[in-house]
């Protein structure tokens, strides 16, 4: 059956409504799926919009009478939206929200047990540690440097090469980074900020670019268009979008910091609900997300996957990603301190946030 989009509606969200199926089994052959499964299933996301329908095609094959509802936006909307819901919530399944946002959930006693077929395949410290499992990771996502080679040798500028780099006064008003609220990019970026510098440092380190920022974007892929565009020469952004951008012929290249990437793992939930009529029908799409089929998908657009495996690099994906990733990274210290973090990161920094559309 078809894919039959309905309408993208923006709520601050992006909805897609469409008949969906299809699911390839947990060891990477073909499977039917359960064409008797049928209804309607909303799923929270945040992956990026352009991404989603190309890996629901599998999905779509093999589950034709299940219509999806998908909402997305950004990871701080979506985050933020839930936790307002609370047990109210339209959500049945979350897929590909950042898994620091999973454990502020899982505080909040919304998340369901439920290991999904297959995950045996995930190396451990890209899903939950109990067993059942509350949340399992389909890649990571991380914070690369995006900056317009011909805008900077314009103004002859060097690339930035680390963090540092960054406060040099010459790129004053020259960088664009995501806001933390309502970008998960920005989040993970200063929440590895404080890690890696500890928090005395990392609170400094930002007051010192903040002095180097034109704006804070609501988006984290934004920066890394702005960038392509010309607009700012260098934007603190995805490495996807980045990597997106070059694809697409932009004069940008993605520099990893020397110090390391701030990162965190695209994951998918299961909502807690009482007497949920549609568990069956959520545990096939958590089974569907994370098989061979998508998990290739995932990597070609984030250059990882959370499972061991042998995938070619996307083209034009700078070498040495996973090797650059903040190893110390803590997911649980981020969500345990994620409002305070936003608190005062706004106190600090608010005045220059793009306006909201």
């Amino acid at each position: 059956m078809k894919k039959h989009i309905k309408k993208w509606m923006m709520l601050v969200m992006s909805v897609i409504l469409l008949s969906a199926c299809g699911q390839e089994s947990s060891n990477g052959s073909s499977s039917e799926g359960d064409h008797s499964l049928s209804g309607e299933l909303t799923v929270y996301t945040a992956i990026e919009e352009e991404l989603i329908p190309e890996y629901l095609k599998s999905f779509e094959e093999q589950y034709p009478e299940i219509e999806l509802n998908i909402v997305r936006d950004s990871t701080g909307i979506i985050t933020a939206k839930l936790l307002s819901e609370g047990e109210n919530t339209n959500a049945d399944v979350v897929w590909g929200l950042a898994a620091s946002s999973l454990l502020a959930l899982d505080e909040k006693d919304m998340l369901a047990e439920y290991t999904p077929k297959g995950s045996e395949r995930i190396q451990d410290l890209y899903k939950d540690s109990k067993e059942p499992t509350k949340w399992t990771g389909n890649t990571a996502f991380m914070t690369g440097i995006v900056v317009n080679k011909t805008e900077l040798k314009k103004n002859n500028l060097p690339i930035p090469k680390t963090y540092k780099d960054l406060l040099k006064p010459e790129y004053k008003d020259m960088i664009v980074m995501p806001h933390p609220a309502s970008s998960g990019t920005g989040f993970l970026t200063t929440s590895a900020w404080l890690q890696m510098m500890g928090e005395e440092k990392g609170w400094s380190y930002m007051e010192d670019l903040h002095d180097n920022v034109a704006t804070y974007t609501h988006s984290g892929s934004k920066p890394a268009k702005l960038a392509a565009a010309g607009e700012y020469p260098i934007g603190i952004s995805l490495v996807y979008s980045g990597v997106q951008q070059k694809q697409e012929g932009a004069p940008v290249e993605v520099i990893l910091p020397e110090e390391g990437l701030g990162w965190d793992v695209e994951a998918n939930a299961l909502i807690k609900k009482e007497g949920n009529e549609k568990e069956k029908l959520a545990k096939a799409f958590l089974d569907w997300a994370i098989t061979d089929d998508v998990m290739k998908k995932y990597y070609d657009a984030n250059g990882f996957s959370t499972m061991e495996n042998d995938f070619a690099r996307p083209k034009e994906f700078p070498k040495g990603v996973e090797e650059k990733m903040y190893k110390e990274n803590d997911l649980n210290w981020a969500a345990e301190n994620r409002d305070d973090i936003l608190k005062e990161w706004e106190s600090k920094f608010g005045t220059k946030a793009e306006p909201k559309e």
